[in-house]
């Protein structure tokens, strides 16, 4: 008897293997490049957030916060205060979201210990892999980026 056996062969699978494994190649640095920018969008509504909040602080509490943990949520208690204002989320009060690392800097205070200038960083947690431009606000709300190193007061506006 003469049995042929059904399935594909030895070289069909490789050529299979071999169209994926190209098609892997095209596609993954395009995904990595999509992520980079989506983590970078983040992070610029992430310091439109922290400013719109230090204003709401400013406003209830005589001056800006001086750090980003002040206005985060309390926790366990249930009213706010200057330590814990409750203005933006537990992942962003801790400095760190979406790839990107939050550094709140008081520039200037005044007599009574009101905060009156700030600046706030924003950096890749892994520089070329969570995102490539760096970036930079302060109480004027201007969201300033660098496309390398770390952005300051002197780096250009996003347009």
């Amino acid at each position: 008897m003469n049995r042929r056996q059904k399935g594909f062969s030895l070289i069909e699978l490789l050529i299979v293997v071999t169209i994926i494994l190209i098609i892997s190649a095209i596609a993954i640095p395009n995904l990595m490049k999509s992520k980079q920018q989506a983590n970078e969008t983040a992070a610029v509504g992430a310091l439109k957030a922290l400013t719109e909040s230090a204003v709401m602080y400013s406003n209830s509490y005589g001056g800006f916060p001086r750090s980003i943990a002040n206005l985060g949520p309390s926790s366990g208690a249930l009213t706010t205060s200057s330590a814990a204002a409750d203005l933006i989320d537990s992942g962003l009060a801790t400095g760190v979201k979406s790839g990107y690392k939050f550094t709140f800097t008081v520039i200037t205070a005044d007599t009574a210990g009101h905060v009156v200038s700030y600046s706030i960083t924003a950096v890749p947690v892994s520089p070329g892999s969570t995102g490539v431009r760096s970036f930079y606000t302060d109480e004027s709300g201007t969201i300033r980026v660098s496309p390398s190193g770390t952005a300051d007061s002197s780096s250009p506006p996003i347009g």
